[in-house]
């Protein structure tokens, strides 16, 4: 059971790691630690997704809280059903992007806000190691609900797609299927794996990978498509792909959303927020666009609570996770799909055409460094580039005028993650290797 414990979720090997006996536990455990009355429990497609469901649903009704089973869905999908349901806690079965043998646990408190490590996954960690439970007065029942027809009205509330789009889908065997099934018919859908297959038989469900994003890129061109869309395992990311089957940075396709978003709203008026790994280019937009760009750390947890907090109504993560206002501050893929149609649509141009003046900028991509003492790395950075505006909202930022970098440790392996963007390539190769070599050289 050590180590299932993670940063923003519970994940594991079935059944070494993550089996009934532990999932029970934890389905007491989260019904004790938010004195849950109502669970909304959803779940991804791997086979071991249904015997965890169950023992999941013995904790929670064992611990004398409701289960309102919604069946194999997206988790943006759970996310919905938590808010609209008005549920006091959600539980998604699904590892997301790991592999076949993996399965994990994501759990939110009511209005779909998530628990993470700092709030939440280490009470639960503690009450399933203690392994007492206060006797329950009562057992709690097992309803169904099936949240695909509402999440298909709310995702088709927001589209203003005047044609038919062509777009090239790979859902990767997974739950993209069910993210986008109530709007499928708004597309020319031209699919990639879509059969439902927990084993992942044609490639890894991540769409960060460049090489899981090969026969969607060729496709893409092969059929004239207006756009591709790469979901992840569970379909709370997602990779789009321009009608000249390049990738579409994650962090620039905030700033694309962004433009369709502020349309509809007051200039100057509206916070969206992006992560502090992102492109120069995507502030610049978000303010020309009459948005108020905020910077935010990374991880999803730390996002929706700055969402919370400052009233954003959208905001991007350079993995691929896009939040909305409107999703109870959650993830949904359906919505970034739509979002993009919309401006498309509206622009009359391809996306190749709408992102042109948003690659402006040279950008290294994150790379990572296992080092062996990172507080005494980050030191070294400190002292070497005091000279630039420096900033600790998430490891270590410094901005120069021509270009910056964010060094920042890993979450769960002795790693630093380094970012650098310039305004050329040559600089921006010059000031990578130089970090890279204060980074990996000796302490």
């Amino acid at each position: 059971m050590a180590g299932i414990f993670k940063a923003y979720d519970i994940r594991g090997i079935y059944p070494e790691q993550l089996n009934e006996a532990i999932a029970e536990k934890i389905g007491r455990a989260v019904v004790v630690f938010l004195k849950a009355r109502k669970v909304v429990v959803g779940r991804d497609m791997r086979p071991h997704s249904v015997p965890l469901f169950h023992a999941l649903v013995k904790g929670i009704t064992g611990q004398g809280a409701d289960v309102v089973d919604i069946g194999i869905c997206s988790t943006p999908m759970s996310y919905h059903a938590n808010g609209k349901l008005g549920a006091d806690a959600s539980v998604m079965i699904t590892a997301s992007h790991n592999s076949a043998e993996w399965n994990g646990f994501k759990i939110c408190r009511e209005q779909a806000i998530p628990l993470s490590g700092l709030t939440g996954i280490g009470d639960i960690e503690a009450l399933v190691n203690q392994d007492e439970w206060p006797v329950s007065a009562r057992k709690g029942t097992v309803s169904t609900f099936d949240i695909s027809a509402e999440y298909a009205r709310f995702l088709r509330s927001h589209a203003k797609v005047t044609r038919k789009l062509k777009v090239v889908v790979d859902y990767a065997n997974a739950m993209g299927s069910a993210e986008i099934a109530g709007i499928e018919d708004l597309f020319e859908i031209v699919p990639l794996y879509k059969e439902l297959d927990g084993t992942f038989p044609n490639h890894e469900a991540n769409p960060l990978k460049q090489d899981t994003l090969t026969a969607i890129r060729a496709k893409v061109v092969e059929v004239g498509a207006d756009f591709g869309a790469a979901f992840d395992g569970d379909a709370d990311r997602c990779g789009f792909i321009d009608d000249k089957g390049q990738v579409i940075q994650m962090d620039l396709f905030t700033a694309l959303i962004a433009e369709d978003i502020l349309s509809e709203k007051a200039a100057g008026t509206v916070p969206i927020l992006y992560d502090l790994r992102s492109s120069w280019a995507v502030r610049e937009s978000i303010a020309e666009h009459g948005g108020k760009p905020i910077m935010c750390r990374v991880g999803h947890a730390f996002i929706k609570a700055q969402m919370r907090e400052c009233g954003a109504v959208f905001a991007g993560e350079l993995s691929g996770h896009y939040y909305f206002k409107e999703n109870y501050v959650a993830e949904s893929q359906g919505l970034a799909m739509i979002k993009l149609a919309n401006l498309i649509c509206m622009k009359n141009k391809p996306v190749s055409e709408l992102m042109a003046p948003l690659r402006k900028y040279f950008s290294s991509g994150e790379i990572n460094s296992r080092v062996s003492d990172v507080p005494a790395v980050l030191n070294k950075i400190r002292a070497r580039y005091s000279d630039g505006h420096m900033f600790e909202l998430d490891g270590i930022s410094t901005e120069y005028s021509d270009w910056w970098f964010n060094v920042r440790a890993s979450n769960t392996e002795p790693l630093l993650r380094l970012i650098v963007e310039a305004k050329d390539k040559a600089t921006m190769e010059e000031k990578r290797d130089a970090l890279l070599a204060l980074i990996r050289g000796p302490s």
